[in-house]
């Protein structure tokens, strides 16, 4: 098993809900077969306990000789000011530098002698430290990520390292155009409000954060209420709670002069921002409205609107045989290098949108095909449309777990956001009670309209007026 040290990438951590390859509808055990739904039922269960201190300790019992388990916690970019935007990345580049126990190579020998990978990344409302191992190293797994998350060394010297590796990562961030497109698109749907800060910073604030404020940003939102310690694997839960114990109990509750950190408010503004360049090959474009929050029922049959639209990449075979309207469009006549459709969930909103990246003449185009599904979805919507797109929404669903690392971040992810873990029958039980007019009506209750939000970079002359893209939004019916 390879072993390393790492971080993974924090930028484009988004939950997408991509167009995959249809369910099985069967899966073969021995000489007798059971249907989907069976199959969901024997799934393993996830077990909850919470400490006295308020940490969550979740698991899942796969049977595995490997297993995930990882810290995750309540805290990202959305937390961060103006002043101190960048700082949670920051940390994250100290977090595997050493420890008041490790030095840099100490903790870099205990992960590579367990044939270990211990990782970590940052969203705008979630940073997680976690590690992959054999089962029977679970305990040391546990105690170096607490090491990690309590006791990180913060040196100075390894503080001006770091800094530097961050404005190297901010440059080389810049030349990923749907990664600037999409950070853009935030700061112009969340202008004004923390939601809209990206989760490395600004340059300027990677120069001057100091270590304080590093400590200061520990001290104010590392607390054990917004901590989920989740496994997934070959774990024993009765094992991991005592090892939740022994390592985190101590993780403390109260906050500095009762100064709760609360998540700041957001706010969607329908607006649009482009930043032109004639210089670079193709234009990346990027329109999204307002969509609910993780938690709200309405997230269901906007999945399964996302499937309808689907993904597209001119390495895609199919042409005009290709399931989603869209892709054909774009096939057919050559509207765009790529495609796809998302939905970027936090705890009180939600971006839904589509982003594309095709050449200058073909702006204008693309966007009209775009909106004209947008509104599709809102009036024409079929049984075969909502039938095609539930196989394609679960069998999504049942890929993005495969393997401990994914089904561990999941099982966090639920505990913070549902306060629970939303089984895979449960899924599967929402996905079949939606019908066609749920669909229409969810999607009219967010698409039409409604003003996007809109984000452009490169040549993007040919984008058309936001008047236009806003008049899109509806149609006129005779």
């Amino acid at each position: 098993m390879a072993a390393s040290v790492s971080r993974a990438g924090s930028l484009l951590r988004r939950a997408l809900v991509k167009a995959r390859s249809p369910a099985l509808l069967c899966v073969k055990r021995g000489q007798a077969s059971v249907s989907y739904a069976q199959s969901l039922l024997s799934l393993p269960g996830t077990e909850l306990t919470t400490l006295d201190n308020g940490l969550r300790v979740a698991s899942e019992d796969t049977g595995q000789a490997t297993c995930t388990v990882g810290l995750w916690i309540n805290c990202g970019s959305r937390y961060e000011t103006e002043k101190n935007n960048g700082v949670g990345f920051l940390l994250e580049h100290m977090a595997f530098k050493g420890t008041v126990k490790h030095s840099q190579s100490a903790l870099e020998r205990e992960v590579e002698s367990m044939g270990a990978h211990l990782s970590a990344y940052t969203t705008r409302e979630h940073t997680a430290y976690f590690m992959k191992t054999l089962s029977k190293d679970m305990p040391k797994a546990v105690e170096l990520l607490s090491e990690v998350v309590q006791s990180v060394s913060l040196n100075e010297a390894v503080l001006e390292q770091q800094r530097a590796v961050v404005l190297r990562e901010l440059e080389e961030v810049q030349g990923s155009l749907e990664d600037v497109c999409l950070d853009l698109l935030h700061a112009t749907a969340y202008q004004g409000t923390s939601l809209g800060h990206s989760v490395l910073g600004p340059s300027e604030n990677a120069r001057s954060l100091t270590r304080q404020d590093l400590v200061e940003y520990i001290n104010s939102h590392y607390k054990a209420p917004r901590m989920v310690l989740a496994a997934a694997g070959g774990v024993n839960h009765s094992e991991l709670v005592g090892l939740a114990r022994q390592q985190f109990g101590d993780v403390p509750v109260q906050y500095e002069g009762d100064a709760v950190p609360i998540v700041p408010p957001c706010r969607f503004t329908g607006s649009e921002i482009r930043m032109r360049d004639d210089a670079m090959p193709m234009a990346h474009v990027a329109i999204a409205v307002e969509g609910p929050s993780a938690a709200s029922p309405d997230i269901v049959p906007l999945m399964l609107a996302n499937a309808m639209i689907g993904s597209y990449d001119v390495t895609f075979g199919g042409g005009k045989n290709l399931s989603s309207q869209l892709a054909r469009e774009a096939a057919e006549e050559n509207l765009c290098h790529s495609f796809q459709s998302f939905y970027s969930p936090y705890s009180d909103t939600g971006l839904l949108g589509i982003h594309f990246a095709t050449d200058k003449h073909s702006i204008d185009d693309m966007m009209i095909c775009a909106q004209n599904q947008w509104m599709n979805l809102c009036t024409t919507v079929t049984e075969s449309d909502v039938s095609r797109a539930k196989n394609v929404l679960k069998g999504s669903l049942l890929s993005q777990l495969d393997g401990t690392t994914p089904l561990c971040e999941d099982i966090a992810k639920h505990i913070l956001t549902f306060g629970r873990r939303i089984s895979l029958a449960e899924w599967n039980a929402m996905i079949d009670n939606v019908t066609p007019k749920i669909v229409r009506d969810t999607c009219s209750k967010y698409l039409y309209d409604k003003c996007p939000a809109v984000a452009a970079v490169g040549p993007v002359e040919q984008l058309p007026d936001y008047n236009r893209m806003r008049s899109a939004m509806y149609w006129l019916r005779f």
